[in-house]
């Protein structure tokens, strides 16, 4: 069951893509009730001992998200802690699991600043304050956790489908910028046997960081490079910011002012704030003509033959602004500088998003008030444009987002850091992530920020080959990341192989999930409700309808702790070969050197692997498949890239095809 009440005048729905009948009565909450505050309402509900809550999206800390304080206000904050409240997304979307009685579902839908207290102070309660007296609450119920989130996925709408050869693996660094660092990265990917399916640029291909703009020195032909790496079957990736600078006679700022088209100050005047390129004016998505402008900017990228783009600095990012007291630096003319200088001072204040506003339905509204749906609205006016520029499917994923920006693209987790404290984040954040719809998403495999380890990286490549996004990604001025940056690469390219081995697998899961709105990623807790010790395990995962992750999560070991809540098949990815053996319910120990990999399939259950190792997608054939455990396997099988999916893509392979 899905009811929904709405307080005062919320903007229209962006989250929801289903109509839920209103209500009107609180007496279906569990002891709960919500209130009006001073500065907006505020939600409170009683916990008992061993009850447990579940999602908030990309937020940090366990899967279990009791004890924990979250803050819903997109932030850009790179220096990542597993406690910190706030990251780049807003998923108001939380499922409480009472030790007696049945679980039941909440979605705050509300744009503006909301605290999450899941009893962070030990009072037994659960607190949301919402900085806002307008909100659309939705609330779930009806059979165990993963009865709640499918009604909930199915009224958000179907995840975004990307084109199968972003299910291959993508090279990154902020770094790279021309056409000799795309050719360099993907010659040594050839001459070491490492498979790669695509390059991403990041804001040094621009010219002078301007978006939709190509440094001609650097990239002196991009047709032919994107041409050039097609025919290697290569993709580019170009990064796009969410601000435009501020140059006369660039004709996307000119036909922007021109327009009415940006943000604007207390005075109606475009607002004006620093990001990578200098001074920078904010499209104001919430217009719906100055969305279709900016999604149709992508134009002269698309018509180079680019087929994807990742947004970034979309919360969106100010480094300062005209009104937050540091523009000096930049008039000193320190435009590189003074962002680091301006970073310490006044960074991504709430004071900067105060200083501007949005036309909204002939309104004006002050940005801080609806600042969490900025970066969703961004990615739909990306999407929309990309839909009329691209044949087939495109690739789109971004750093801040809202639920019901799913739809539209994927999204990654932001500047992480290299350690081991990030990847066992990385894992308990993928159920999160799923239960608000967003299917397409991962982590910057090692760690953005900081010097990655060879060990470090291995163990997050080997988790990150089950999630559908897979990119190593690094910050400038950290040691190269890059799989043959690390000497002898037989350990990487195994890994990588296993990618490519699993993508039909993969790939069917996925496409299954999103086509049913379900989840892919799921806590062990979900699929075993009834078993205490499945919801204490948060460094295993579900995955699709068979096969359980265990990847290894701690520094300087070979090996782990498994709780199999049922009799399992263990498959161990050894020297290209993929090795069974029955576990039975229980604890076990296993040893996972680091070149191989180790996770379970359920007892009976068909799994799938290409039948051959490749170089990239281009050259994997999904109907050239093994079945590795089972008696059969229901695969969905497309080109890849067909827009038109449906379950009727479903055919099955049956163990007598092997």
């Amino acid at each position: 069951m899905i009811k929904q009440w709405i307080y005062g005048s919320p903007l229209p729905d962006f989250a929801l893509a289903e109509p839920v009948d209103l209500e009107k009565s609180w007496d279906v909450f569990p002891a709960s009730r919500i209130s009006k505050e001073e500065t907006g309402l505020q939600f409170l509900t009683e916990l008992f001992p061993g009850d447990r809550i579940f999602g908030l999206g990309e937020t940090m800390r366990g899967i279990d998200k009791r004890g924990g304080r979250y803050v819903s206000y997109n932030t850009d904050d790179a220096n990542h802690r597993h406690d910190m409240p706030s990251l780049y997304a807003s998923h108001n979307f939380f499922v409480v699991v009472p030790r007696e009685g049945d679980p039941w579902g909440l979605f705050f839908d509300t744009p503006a600043r909301t605290v999450f207290d899941m009893d962070s102070g030990g009072e037994a309660m659960l607190r949301v304050t919402v900085e806002s007296f307008d909100l659309r609450l939705v609330y779930v119920t009806g059979g165990d956790p993963l009865s709640i989130c499918r009604q909930f996925l199915q009224v958000i709408g179907q995840s975004f489908l990307p084109p199968l050869w972003a299910f291959g693996f993508g090279q990154s660094r902020w770094g790279y910028s021309s056409s000799e660092d795309v050719r360099r990265v993907v010659k040594r990917h050839q001459e070491e046997a490492l498979p790669l399916d695509y390059v991403c640029l990041d804001i040094g291909y621009m010219d002078r960081y301007i978006d939709f703009s190509v440094d001609k020195k650097k990239i002196p032909d991009l047709k032919a490079l994107v041409l050039e790496m097609k025919e290697q079957g290569i993709r580019l990736v170009p990064i796009i910011d969410a601000g435009v600078k501020v140059e006369p006679g660039n004709p996307v700022y000119d036909e922007g002012v021109a327009r009415g088209y940006f943000c604007v100050n207390k005075q109606g005047e475009p607002f004006q704030a620093a990001v990578w390129p200098g001074m920078t004016h904010f499209p104001d998505f919430f217009q719906p003509e100055a969305s279709r402008w900016f999604g149709d900017q992508y134009r002269v990228l698309t018509d180079q033959g680019i087929e994807g783009f990742w947004n970034d600095m979309n919360e969106p990012s100010i480094f300062y602004s005209e009104a937050s007291g540091h523009a000096g630096l930049f008039k000193l003319g320190l435009s590189h500088i003074a962002p680091r200088l301006a970073e310490r001072l006044a960074m991504n204040t709430r004071d900067d998003y105060r200083y501007f506003y949005h036309r909204i339905g002939g309104k004006t509204v002050c940005h801080h008030d609806v600042h969490n749906l900025y970066g969703a609205l961004m990615t739909r006016a990306s999407a929309q444009g990309l839909q009329e520029q691209v044949k087939g499917r495109y690739l789109l994923f971004s750093r801040s987002s809202y639920i019901g920006a799913h739809r539209y693209g994927g999204i990654w987790t932001g500047d992480n850091y290299s350690s081991w404290e990030m990847l066992r984040q990385n894992v308990k954040q993928m159920p999160g992530m799923n239960m608000c719809g967003f299917l397409y998403s991962g982590a910057d495999t090692g760690g953005f920020g900081g010097n990655c380890t060879r060990q470090l990286l291995l163990r997050w490549l080997a988790f990150s080959v089950f999630t559908p996004l897979m990119r190593d990604h690094s910050a400038t001025m950290t040691r190269e990341q890059e799989t043959y940056a690390f000497g002898d690469t037989e350990a990487f390219r195994r890994i990588l192989s296993l990618r490519y081995y699993l993508l039909p697998f993969l790939y069917s899961e996925f496409m299954k999930a999103a086509l049913r709105r379900d989840m892919l990623f799921r806590p062990l807790c979900f699929d075993f409700p009834k078993d205490p010790m499945a919801a204490r395990v948060e460094d295993q995962l579900m995955l699709g309808e068979s096969l359980m992750v265990t990847p290894i999560v701690r520094e300087d070991t070979d090996s782990r702790q498994v709780y199999l809540p049922e009799d399992m098949t263990m498959v161990r990815f050894a020297n290209g070969e993929f090795l069974l053996e029955e576990r039975s319910r229980g604890m076990h120990r296993i040893t996972v050197p680091e070149d191989e990999v180790v996770f379970f399939v359920r007892k009976g259950r068909g799994f799938i692997t290409a039948a051959k190792a490749v170089s990239c997608t281009r050259d994997l054939d999904l109907r050239d498949v093994r079945l590795i455990t089972g008696d059969y396997y229901d695969q969905y099988l497309d080109d890849g890239m067909s827009r038109q999916a449906d379950l009727s893509n479903i055919r099955r392979v049956r163990r007598e095809e092997r």
